[in-house]
């Protein structure tokens, strides 16, 4: 039989956030697999599995996630952690790998299946969505993403303010992942295209030290790396009128 490896979206932080089928492929999986920086602290990912399943089945992999500059350390932690993987797929399988937010949104898990794929013949490799940051900030914060033909940008601030003035400047919502180092920036590109007053910003989601703010609250200080923006369309009001 083939080994089986498949990417399990368990949210941004609240266990409550994780599908029933997220659920069900963490528990069918021989082991679930979370990973972890070089320092060893538990990330979101393995605090929201162990809601699910025992500590016995999870199996710490240590990913270079906090890693940007040195490439050559970059590529040997990936390289150790797709062989560990390797050993356990030969050992149980199936493996289950968790990822914060959704697989296939700027996720380990993207990087990490092309490795496998390449060290193992005949692997089978699937993914189970997740709730996105984006999606749980808008309910927390009563900001609407997207109306009728609206376009909804999503920009990685790790890419350069940059392109984030660029989103800003179109139509449509924008969403800025990973930009608390960036938090400056961030509040000055807000401002300079006008779209400040109806931002909001939020870290920690579902989490003890949740923070959910208005943009206009952004003084500069650097926030949680994995703080994520929402800015608003620009809308006159009216009810239905983009349908």
């Amino acid at each position: 039989m083939s080994s089986r490896l498949v990417g399990v979206g368990v949210g941004p932080g609240d266990p409550e956030l994780v599908t029933v089928k997220g659920v069900n492929a963490l528990r069918e999986a021989d082991v679930v697999v979370v990973p972890v920086m070089d320092s060893g602290e538990r990330g979101r990912a393995e605090a929201t599995v162990l809601h699910y399943v025992p500590e016995e089945k999870v199996v710490r992999v240590v990913f270079a996630l906090n890693e940007r500059s040195d490439r050559g350390r970059r590529e040997a932690a990936w390289d150790a952690a797709g062989g560990r993987v390797v050993e356990l797929l030969e050992e149980h399988g199936s493996v289950a790998f968790a990822t914060i937010g959704d697989p296939n949104v700027y996720s380990t898990f993207t990087y990490l299946a092309q490795t496998i794929v390449e060290l193992v013949p005949g692997v089978v490799v699937e993914t189970v969505p997740g709730i996105t940051a984006m999606q749980d900030l808008a309910a927390r914060s009563g900001a609407v993403l997207t109306e009728g033909t609206e376009p909804l940008t999503l920009v990685p601030v790790t890419a350069g303010a940059t392109v984030l003035k660029e989103a800003l400047a179109g139509p449509g919502t924008v969403v800025a992942y990973k930009f608390g180092r960036q938090a400056h920036e961030v509040a000055g590109a807000l401002r300079e295209t006008g779209r400040l007053g109806d931002a909001v910003w939020g870290s920690a989601l579902g989490l003890p030290e949740e923070s959910i703010r208005p943009a206009a609250e952004l003084d500069g200080a650097p926030l949680p790396y994995l703080s994520t923006l929402i800015a608003p369309a620009r809308r006159d009001g009216g009810r239905g009128g983009k349908l």
